[in-house]
């Protein structure tokens, strides 16, 4: 079961024991190196393709403390800047050699990760200084551009707590992370051409620069850069290449003389140059710490791959052709990345931190802001990318997540994205993307919704399966009304209504044949199968569609839409709660359960009311019931969560076990399970317990929603699994972005970017004090601070266009009119 008191890794420290905790860098759409607890690098992905376990040899952090100008070996000190490696140390030829696990380590080190920001704390009674790690990708709210670098900022900071100055020097040594081949069992890459690397110097940035073998159109192309603007440095640029450990050898021998580093005087101790394998530089930082002081020792890695295929698949048409990642039409290479993120760190930094200090500042429950934190991590993994498609902003696709070495399932599939808020409320420009890719290119005359994208690389082929997805393609229509009312944007709304006008008609015709208006036809959905007769999940879906799109086609001018998809709505909803609705909760209604594979029946589905949720993030309230809708919400906490699951019975994937606690999908507490339920029926998802928690919340069960997203961020230790990684089919999974909506629930924020309005009702916290939350809208994103009747609105990023201020169902008023930039503050007073 959850410990008695919380512990998160945005709370509480993890040690080297933290085994698989890994921290990612890198930006939207850029890939990924990430950070360990022990302070390693580990899992380089940033060939266009998910890279779990890859790592490259012999690329580590050293420190070197000695007197200053002393050549003598007692008197200094020189380890690897990681902590101690936590065992088992089993291997068929022990820890390989670019691992060099024999070199000294660090006793301790320690890990606290507020995503976008990592720290980890190093400690060892035989080095006489402290020194930490600081890394981060800049995360700039609402701009996916400045958050797509493809760069990490790796500060090292030493204090000197002694009463003696030292010289104090850290050299961050690199193996090329570029153009590589393939990786080998081990981990590491193997390279048929070697890249090259070289000693570069513009102005005051100055570092090593790495070069992939081959053609710029080649699919391996790519450069990398580790840059510096630090003063005093040295630098080893080409290590010996040759056999054995003749280069880690000649660097370490050389770091311990005098704590700098000469460049090698020959390719190899053979004389002979190498035409394969990778090319290690290494570049030193030097300070003289006086008693006291503390000094920051700044690495900048860059990183330009700029040639995807354009499919999702090798055999898919397009797949020898190049699309470009998007970030590549910013920069021609790595050093002009590293140039720009320099030359406006200052800004980018800010920006960062004041994002990180709103979210983890604010006074909601630590689980909400450990889980919504840690969702935001998808956003920048290998999930997710974006490609050139000539237009300024580019075109947004994602995996439903990331397998350890490919992409898993194509397509930006809608009936799993239904699910993700996160990017809709941090970087809403992407889900706008998405939404036009969706209208514009994956709907059929007939109105048909192609689930998973193919088209947004270009042409004609469409994903060819046997049926539409009922969930997918009546969520998407939420989505875009939930874009459009963030955005208030009537131009994006009149572009994509057309597609959405036909997109809901085919709901009608191809669902609901018979006209009851309650869906009843085969009902492909997230569970990889179909439904079939009556159930909720398809039909409470249709009722939010009908009410979102009712909204829209009024806004459209088209009257006539409104009114039917209104009315729609209305007794298609009364009509299934006196079907469906047991007393308790939402069932499927088949007369033999066992007539199709793969149903549910009387069970209690965890997602029943996944459309009430939408439509409660989309402001349109209950869409059925608010009774039933009440008490089938709290029927799935009650049959559905599991604060122990030793007992359970799973013959399915396995995400949560022994004494964890989790929500299964479904349960049968009146019996009546099928013999072949559907397929995840017994797992645990990420996903869905946030959806779950989310909607609880919105209804009123506050501690039970809070419950559950406890269990889930316990389950996520560093030790058992990565705080950064909630995995379902793949790695860094979409659905887990669900998690943002319980900042919504919590704080009942709701913005309507049509009528400039913003409402906030929390319903978590002690109210006798100040209450705190982060806040972004469709142009802005900043604090909210309610303190008794007073309230204040500080703008951190973009323009907030305010017209109207509900708190707790009050309006409030401000003296202050018009729209508000970033950096300034409103107060504002009941009215």
């Amino acid at each position: 079961m959850p410990t008695a008191e919380p512990r998160y890794a945005s709370t509480e420290a993890l040690d080297q024991q933290a085994t698989v905790a890994a921290f990612p860098l890198g930006g939207i759409g850029t890939g990924n190196v990430s950070i360990g607890a022990r302070g390693d690098f580990r899992d380089w992905e940033l060939q266009n393709c998910p890279g779990k376990g890859n790592r490259l040899p012999f690329t580590f952090c050293t420190i070197d403390v000695r007197p200053p100008g002393s050549t003598d070996p007692g008197a200094a000190v020189t380890k690897v800047l990681e902590g101690r490696f936590a065992g088992p140390h089993e291997g068929d030829s022990g820890y390989p050699w670019g691992v060099v696990a024999g070199l000294p380590r660090f006793r301790t080190s320690s890990m606290l990760g507020r995503y976008p920001l990592l720290g980890i704390d190093f400690e060892d009674d035989r080095v006489p200084v402290k020194p930490s790690l600081e890394a981060f990708t800049p995360l700039v709210p609402l701009d996916p551009a400045e958050s797509g670098l493809p760069t990490a900022v790796l500060r090292y900071r030493v204090h000197n707590p002694t009463d003696q100055e030292l010289q104090v020097t850290l050299a961050l040594s690199l193996a090329s992370p570029v153009g590589m081949d393939s990786w080998k069992s081990d981990g590491f890459p193997t390279f048929s051409e070697a890249p090259t690397v070289d000693f570069r110097e513009d102005g005051d940035v100055r570092g090593l620069s790495f070069t992939a073998a081959g053609g710029t159109d080649d699919f391996r192309y790519g450069t990398a850069s580790l840059t510096t603007r630090h003063d005093d440095v040295s630098v080893k640029p080409r290590w010996l290449a040759g056999a054995w450990s003749d280069g880690v050898q000649a660097f370490w021998n050389d770091i311990t003389a005098d704590g700098r580093l000469e460049p090698e005087t020959r390719e190899s101790y053979d004389d002979k140059t190498p035409t394969t394998g990778t090319r290690i530089g290494s570049l030193a930082l030097h300070r003289t710490l006086a008693p006291g002081e503390t000094g920051d020792y700044e690495f900048l890695l860059s990183w330009h791959v700029p040639n995807r295929h354009q499919a999702w698949h090798q055999g898919n048409e397009g797949w020898d052709d190049v699309v470009l990642n998007h970030y590549a039409t910013r920069f021609p290479d790595a050093w002009a990345v590293a140039g720009h993120v320099h030359q406006n760190l200052p800004q980018l930094e800010a920006s960062t931190r004041g994002f990180t200090d709103a979210l983890f500042g604010s006074t909601l429950p630590a689980e909400v802001i450990d889980a919504a934190a840690a969702s935001l991590s998808v956003a920048r993994s290998t999930t997710c990318f974006v490609i050139d498609d000539g237009t300024a902003e580019g075109q947004f696709l994602a995996w439903e997540g990331s397998f350890d070495h490919e992409g898993s399932c194509l397509g930006t599939c809608t009936h799993v994205w239904n699910y993700a808020q996160t990017l809709a409320y941090v970087f809403p420009s992407l889900e706008r993307s998405a939404r036009r890719n969706e209208f514009l290119r994956e709907v059929e005359e007939n109105g048909r919704m192609h689930f998973r994208s193919v088209r947004g690389f270009g042409g004609d082929k469409h994903w060819d399966f046997r049926h539409p997805a009922v969930d997918g393609q009546l969520g998407t229509v939420l989505r875009l009304y939930r874009e459009w009312r963030h955005s208030g944007d009537d131009q994006f709304l009149a572009e994509l209504w057309p597609q959405v006008a036909k997109a809901v008609d085919f709901s009608f015709d191809y669902w609901d044949p018979d006209g009851d208006l309650i869906l009843e036809s085969v009902q492909h959905n997230t569970y990889d199968i179909e439904f079939h007769g009556p159930n909720p999940l398809g039909s409470v879906m249709f009722y939010g569609a009908l009410r979102a799109a009712a909204v829209m086609a009024e806004a459209s001018g088209d009257g006539e839409r409104a009114k039917r998809y209104a009315v729609a709505a209305e007794n298609g909803a009364a009509a299934m709660d006196q079907l469906l609705f047991n007393g308790e909760f939402y069932i499927q209604k088949l007369d033999d359960v066992d007539a199709y594979r793969y149903q549910f029946g009387v069970g209690v589905l965890s997602d029943q009311l996944l459309g009430q949720f939408l439509a409660h993030l989309t402001g349109l309230g209950h869409v059925v019931d608010a009774d039933h809708v009440k008490s089938a919400i709290k029927a799935v906490f009650d049959h559905n969560f599991r604060s122990d699951l030793s007992e359970h019975v799973s013959v399915q994937r396995t995400y949560a076990l022994n004494d964890e606690a989790g929500l299964i999908l479904c349960s049968w507490p009146d019996g009546g399970r099928p013999k072949l339920p559907f397929v995840y029926s017994d797992e645990v998802w990420t996903g869905i317990e946030y959806q779950v928690a989310a909607h609880l919340i919105f209804e009123g069960f506050v501690e039970e929603g809070l419950t559950i997203t406890r269990a889930v961020r316990q389950r996520f230790t560093g030790r058992n699994r990565n705080p950064w990684n909630e995995a379902e089919c793949g790695n860094h999974y979409a659905r887990s972005m669900a998690s943002w909506a319980l900042i919504i629930a919590c704080t009942g924020f709701d913005w309507d970017g049509t009528a400039k309005r913003l409402a906030l009702a929390p319903v978590v916290g002690d109210r006798s004090r100040p209450f705190t939350t982060v806040f972004t809208t469709g142009t802005a994103q900043g604090r909210i601070v309610l303190d008794g009747d007073s309230a204040e609105i500080t703008v951190d990023h973009g323009t907030l266009d305010l017209a109207e201020l509900v708190i707790d169902n009050r309006p409030y008023t401000s003296d202050d009119q018009g729209p508000v930039p970033a950096g300034h503050t409103l107060r504002f007073t009941p009215a």
